[in-house]
């Protein structure tokens, strides 16, 4: 039973409920900004802290407003009959594809303003994705949604929400065991460990591959989302299956092409110094 664990969806300070999912954003781009300067003072990174402020303010928008624009678009439209339904975050649903293409929007314009290497920031904020999911699909769990198909394994719970009252997938711990834990370790030890980050596009790439594979592994333990439930019976995939493949075929596409092209020397394609040109102004 998931109430056994005595978990709950937030903290109640009286007047204002803090939700563990709101906490576990928060954590995940907090711990990311926090590597990120670690990352940047290694030789060759292709910017400099103040561009890491400024992605840190600009990728957060991108994470939330590109993750619910996405959850409307892709998962739930009929949000868009009162248009002012789709910002209510606080009520739920986040698109993890939203997000990605906000982020790389975000990515994007930090890129342009201060004349940066778009492909090599990208690896860089690949590293640190991984963070974020662990703490999300965690967050999942906590709240007792998003919960799996039915299953007779030793490990099936019954969630207090699942109308059915049968014993279900954790599949909120799958995706965070394979779309955060691994990623991490893989992701860190790539960078740390090896070369891969004088490879621009390596590092985005297996990223990208990694955490849709994942994806697309969990959703056949995960229970489709009501409304989409009949999509998934006629073509036999789910919606967030469909939405991976393209971006599995990118990821091993982008890893084979970086892997192609000679490395980059140490300390090359280095960021602009603090007082030369194409200096972006730092987001507060």
């Amino acid at each position: 039973m998931w109430e056994d664990f005595g978990l709950r969806p937030g903290i109640d300070l009286g007047f204002f409920t803090l939700r563990f999912y709101a906490l576990a954003y928060l954590a995940g781009i907090a711990l990311g900004y926090w590597h990120l300067t670690r990352m940047i003072k290694a030789p060759g990174a292709p910017m400099a802290q103040r561009h890491a402020e400024d992605l840190f303010f600009y990728c957060t928008l991108g994470i939330i407003l590109g993750g619910r624009l996405g959850y409307s678009i892709f998962y739930m439209p009929s949000l868009w009959d009162n248009p002012i339904d789709v910002l209510k975050t606080w009520e739920g649903g986040m698109s993890f594809h939203g997000g990605l293409i906000g982020v790389l929007i975000a990515i994007g314009w930090v890129c342009w303003r201060g004349k940066l290497p778009f492909l090599r920031v990208c690896d860089y904020i690949a590293v640190n994705v991984p963070f974020g999911m662990l703490f999300g699909r965690l967050a999942n769990f906590v709240n007792g949604e998003l919960w799996g198909r039915p299953a007779d394994v030793p490990w099936a719970m019954i969630f207090p929400t699942d109308p059915l009252q049968v014993p279900r997938h954790p599949s909120q711990l799958y995706e965070a065991g394979l779309e955060g834990a691994l990623l991490v370790i893989v992701m860190l030890y790539l960078f740390w460990r090896t070369r891969a980050r004088f490879r621009p596009g390596l590092l985005v790439g297996i990223f990208t591959a990694g955490i849709a594979a994942g994806r697309f592994v969990v959703e056949f333990f995960r229970e489709p989302d009501a409304q989409l439930a009949e999509f998934a019976r006629e073509t036999g995939l789910n919606m967030g299956q469909w939405l991976t493949i393209p971006l599995i075929l990118v990821g091993i596409g982008l890893a084979i092409w970086s892997l192609m092209r000679p490395p980059l020397a140490s300390g090359a394609a280095t960021a602009p110094a603090a007082t030369g040109a194409g200096t972006a102004p730092t987001t507060s």
